[in-house]
């Protein structure tokens, strides 16, 4: 399987475990361990930052995966197919369905990036 095979399927992979969270018959290190990948997969601040140079992107190549492919393991078969078959009615064309529920994440941005200039700028 080549990078971009790995890649294509780790985008389909994080759906389906932010799914498994909310079921009923995941064991709780399976949450707590699929909590901690959904949370650094959405995070935009990473371990190692990536404005160093290689290392900097090896974070993302290396922590995401492993952590994906532990979580994966402690979830249970049932839970797994049920929840990816539910992950894949949630993507159309390769784009979530429902785009617009990230527009408050947009906005929250925004007023930073905005409050950062008003400081750096009318101070």
């Amino acid at each position: 399987m080549n990078l971009k095979e790995r890649t294509k399927k780790l985008k389909q992979d994080i759906p389906t475990v932010f799914l498994s969270l909310k079921d009923q018959d995941m064991p709780l290190l399976a949450k707590v361990l699929a909590m901690i990948t959904i949370v650094y997969a959405l995070s935009p601040i990473d371990l190692i930052p990536d404005i160093i140079p290689v290392l900097g992107y090896l974070d993302d190549i290396i922590i995401l995966p492993f952590l994906l492919a532990m979580t994966i393991k402690l979830i249970p078969k049932n839970v797994w197919e049920r929840n990816n078959n539910a992950a894949k009615d949630l993507w159309k064309d390769g784009k979530p369905k429902k785009w617009y529920y990230g527009i408050p994440i947009i906005l929250i941005w925004t007023m930073i990036l905005l409050f950062i200039l008003k400081t750096l700028f009318l101070s």
